[in-house]
């Protein structure tokens, strides 16, 4: 479970870094490794940084249940 994690989280800053390219410089990144937004490969990619985003919501959910976050935010 920690691997897909890591994984999961790993995904998730690589969509976050294509979004603040995107966002700054009007460059998808993702696309132009992969060949266009529509190319099969980056759609995989699109899709799988979607997934690990909804996966990290368990995490999340855990944390804040277990008083983690709030543990946190007082430092």
């Amino acid at each position: 479970m920690k691997a897909l994690n890591i994984i999961t989280l790993a995904l998730i800053i690589v969509g976050g870094i294509n979004w603040g390219l995107v966002g700054a410089f009007q460059f998808d990144l993702v696309a132009t490794i992969f060949g266009g937004q529509d190319a099969p490969l980056a759609r995989v990619v699109y899709v799988l940084v979607g997934l690990s985003a909804l996966w990290q919501i368990v995490p999340l959910m855990r944390a804040g249940s277990a008083g983690e976050v709030r543990a946190q935010a007082h430092r």
